[in-house]
């Protein structure tokens, strides 16, 4: 009898932007997008997959509001948006400052107890 494992429903935009990064190759995607606007031919071609798939990342990017694409006679380019990017950062941020307080009251109690120890 198989197992089923449940992925949880991802709803948050934090949520959405840390999955979407979860990917290598979106964050690839990214990488090249800071450069500059480029269309699904142009990002798809360092990697080796079909536009279509790379199509279903930009979805991903575009849900998670990391990209935005827009209308350019015929083509559709993608644009790094990176207000999303600043938020994950700052929670990022904000999260590192408490676990390395935390860390440090640590490392401070493990040094008193090793004085009495003594």
């Amino acid at each position: 009898m198989g197992t089923v494992v449940s992925m949880a429903v991802v709803t948050d935009e934090l949520s959405l932007v840390f999955a979407a990064l979860a990917d290598p190759t979106r964050r690839a995607i990214l990488e090249r997008l800071a450069e500059g606007e480029a269309t699904v031919h142009e990002l798809a071609e360092p990697f080796a997959m079909t536009q279509q798939a790379v199509s279903k990342h930009l979805k991903v990017l575009e849900q998670a509001r990391l990209i935005s694409r827009t209308r350019s006679a015929q083509s559709r380019p993608c644009a790094l948006e990176g207000g999303r990017l600043a938020d994950a950062a700052g929670w990022i941020e904000r999260h590192r400052k408490v676990w390395s307080d935390r860390h440090d009251r640590l490392a401070a109690h493990i040094e008193r107890l090793k004085g009495v120890a003594r």
